[in-house]
């Protein structure tokens, strides 16, 4: 019994350690489980913390990034009002440029216009001036080959040479200096040959004798015999070598003759046509020796008339008219 009694003894004090170890165990098991539940709080309470300071940074950014989107809308606006005042500044630069553009062009046109205002004035006057001096050569010389007037011709290129020295365009200097050579040539001659073949003209028409004191037919005297003053009424006895009309008739009609031929000269000498001044000469020299019986007057009066027949009548003036000439074809048609 008492062996018996021992082992159960031993066996009953045996779960009290047990108990204390499972104890133990559960203690520990409550302290990992306090201390996961602590670490899980720990972790839960920092996620949240976490989370939360994450919420807040992304509040903060929303908000800065609304801050930031509000004042680039704020920035775009005004890039907007800055394009449009630069746009409505090009737009009025452009209205200025355009302006002053046509200002420019206006004052150039007016500039134009005063120019050929002025042009025209200078022109006009000059041509006038040209005229001028264009009817001043053509008088000048339709006077010196009309009526031989030498002195009128020269006033009146002097009076040309005065207007064009009013004109100051150089491209007329040239007709200044033919112009001046044509007054030269002008002073040079001495006077016109018509005029003075006129006055030689004249002077031998005066010389020419009267009519009423040519030389007549021989009358018989009363003391000749009767046979010759009979004869004398049917038969005049003359030279057969000497050609004078002595015919009372034939002297009417031969100086009748003569003075056609010089008329006829005359004529010839105002036209200058040297050919038929020849002509009648020589016809006007034929009745002179019809005419007027051979004499020492007879022969000197011939010379004259062959002087007279060789006598120039044109102008020995090269440059006459080249002035007149160069202007037209200067001036154009």
């Amino acid at each position: 019994m008492t062996e018996s009694a021992t082992p159960s003894i031993a066996s009953v004090s045996t779960p009290p350690v047990a108990t204390t170890r499972c104890a133990r165990g559960g203690w520990v098991w409550l302290l990992v489980l306090l201390a996961l539940a602590a670490g899980g709080g720990g972790a839960w309470y920092s996620g949240q913390q976490r989370a939360k300071r994450e919420r807040a940074a992304d509040i903060e950014a929303a908000q800065r990034l609304e801050a930031l989107e509000s004042r680039l809308d704020r920035l775009r606006g005004d890039v907007r009002g800055h394009s449009q005042r630069l746009q409505q500044a090009d737009a009025t630069n452009r209205v200025l440029r355009d302006e002053l553009l046509g200002m420019n062009q206006r004052a150039a046109l007016l500039e134009d216009n005063v120019a050929k205002l002025a042009d025209a004035n200078r022109q006009g006057a000059q041509a006038l001036r040209l005229d001028e001096a264009e009817l001043l050569l053509t008088l000048g010389q339709q006077r010196l080959l009309l009526a031989a007037d030498l002195d009128g011709a020269r006033r009146a290129y002097a009076l040309a040479a005065g207007v064009l020295d009013g004109v100051d365009n150089p491209g007329f200097l040239n007709l200044r200096q033919t112009l001046a050579q044509e007054r030269a040539a002008l002073d040079a001659l001495a006077a016109d040959p018509r005029r003075i073949a006129l006055q030689r003209l004249d002077a031998l028409a005066a010389k020419l004798p009267d009519p009423a004191v040519l030389p007549r037919a021989p009358v018989p005297s009363a003391n000749a015999p009767w046979w010759d003053r009979v004869l004398a009424r049917l038969v005049s006895v003359r030279r057969t070598d000497a050609p004078t009309a002595l015919a009372s008739e034939d002297r009417s009609a031969g100086d009748i003759a003569l003075q056609l031929e010089l008329s006829l000269a005359r004529t010839a000498i105002e036209r200058r046509d040297a050919t038929a001044l020849r002509a009648a000469i020589e016809r006007a020299d034929a009745w002179l020796v019809r005419l007027w019986p051979a004499s020492p007057q007879r022969r000197a009066l011939r010379d004259e008339f062959k002087t007279l027949r060789d006598a120039p009548l044109t102008l020995d003036i090269p440059t006459l008219g080249s002035t007149l000439e160069q202007m037209r074809a200067q001036r154009g048609p």
